[in-house]
């Protein structure tokens, strides 16, 4: 499945759920022979007539040719009547120019052609090596046998097919209800590295056959993300590629919802966003080496946006990673992190708590500190780290992995 054929599966894995057929997707995978073994590189997706499409997408200075194509067509089409996906692991088509932008539009033009609809009806992705001009070539060979093969059961080989450095498939499924009516939501993912808030290395394909305007979409997409996909991070390296896609295909009888603060979205809403956080969760769990799930949590902040930057430089802070991986509470390196945010603090009043024990309490070591309590607890798989600051009420989450001598090793030699 992974773009490394040798690597062994996350000990933070979870289970592939079972994903029944979202009405008005189809879905098939291919090898378009963008990996030296044997394994699925290509995904195949078409949605039925009127699917209405939202997409959050890097903010990367230099972004990417997929990127630059979905962008544009949703900005031209305003999100509707999107029908097809094609995503390819093994080139990012990133840093292309030209070359990767005609690539990126002979593969659209291919497709809509073979299943009847426009080129501005065909999102794209994709994800791999940067600097490479993808070779359109290799999935115009194989895309007949994909358009043939198209069908409702196939997500978790759509997850497979998508991977680069990835141990699992990734997927979330939910049921909500709108106006009484049951609507499903199923979503898949990729990401292990190169992961960072605004976004990361991930690709994210979530569909529903709910009746959603696009602009609704686009509101619940833009409402979910901080708190998903932009609250974890492996490295705090972020991708030109990263593809955040919704696709709501209106097959399930459910009453059209136009307005985002139609009260009938609520339990949507909520349960869009487990999907979305199931993802975001599962890329950290596979994160490149990764042994410890982290959940760290900022309190006391000036504001929410001050506690996010606080949070977010303790998870992707090196030392503190590989504190972690070496089980080791060394919650100086906390305080380190702290301070370095250049965030407002109160030194006298900062509190550090690893699950329920007090490792710092009013600026200073905690009085019932206790090194080898701290260390047992240390040895869980996952963990979490709660830092109060004592300056006002702002607060985050963030969720991070340890770095390993695993994640050296699989970055050494990611081309080789």
């Amino acid at each position: 499945m992974t773009g490394k054929s040798e690597l062994a599966r996350s000990p933070l894995a979870v289970d592939f759920p079972d994903i029944a057929p979202i009405a008005g997707v189809e879905i098939a995978t291919a090898r378009a022979g963008f990996y030296k073994h044997e394994r699925d590189d290509l995904v195949v997706m078409r949605f039925a007539p009127g699917t209405a499409c939202a997409g959050v997408f890097t903010r990367h200075g230099v972004g990417s040719a997929p990127v630059d194509w979905c962008q544009a067509q949703l900005r031209a089409s305003k999100g509707r009547n999107v029908r097809a996906l094609v995503v390819n692991a093994g080139c990012a088509n990133a840093f292309t120019g030209r070359a990767g932008a005609k690539a990126a539009e002979r593969v659209a033009a291919d497709l809509a052609k073979r299943i009847g609809v426009g080129k501005r009806d065909v999102m794209l992705a994709s994800t791999g090596v940067i600097g490479v001009v993808l070779d359109d070539r290799r999935i115009a060979d194989v895309l007949p046998e994909a358009v043939d093969a198209l069908r409702p059961h196939a997500w978790r080989h759509a997850a497979g097919a998508i991977a680069t450095t990835d141990t699992f498939p990734k997927g979330a499924v939910a049921e909500a209800y709108i106006d009484g009516h049951a609507v499903r939501i199923a979503g898949i993912a990729k990401g292990s590295g190169m992961i960072a808030p605004n976004m990361a290395t991930m690709l994210a394909f979530v569909a529903t056959d709910a009746a959603i305007e696009p602009k609704v979409l686009q509101a619940l997409l833009n409402l979910h993300v901080l708190a998903t996909f932009n609250s974890v991070t492996v490295d705090g390296d972020r991708s030109t590629n990263d593809t955040l896609l919704l696709f709501a295909t209106g097959q399930s009888g459910a009453p059209l919802i136009s307005q985002a603060s139609d009260p009938r979205l609520a339990d949507f809403s909520v349960k869009l966003r487990a999907v979305l956080m199931d993802l975001a969760q599962q890329l950290v769990r596979d994160g490149e080496g990764a042994s410890k799930f982290v959940k760290i949590t900022v309190t006391g902040a000036r504001n929410d946006a001050s506690a996010r930057k606080i949070a977010r430089t303790i998870a992707e802070s090196p030392l503190v990673k590989t504190a972690f991986a070496g089980e080791d509470a060394n919650w100086g390196r906390i305080v380190m992190a702290v301070g370095r945010a250049d965030e407002p603090v109160k030194r006298e009043r900062i509190a550090i708590t690893f699950g329920s024990l007090t490792a710092a309490r009013d600026g200073a070591v905690a009085p019932d500190y206790s090194e080898t309590a701290m260390s047992d607890y240390m040895k869980n798989a996952e963990l979490e780290v709660g830092v109060d600051v004592g300056v006002g009420r702002g607060a985050a989450t963030m969720w991070t992995c340890d770095l390993t001598k695993q994640y050296v090793a699989i970055n050494g030699d990611y081309r080789s």
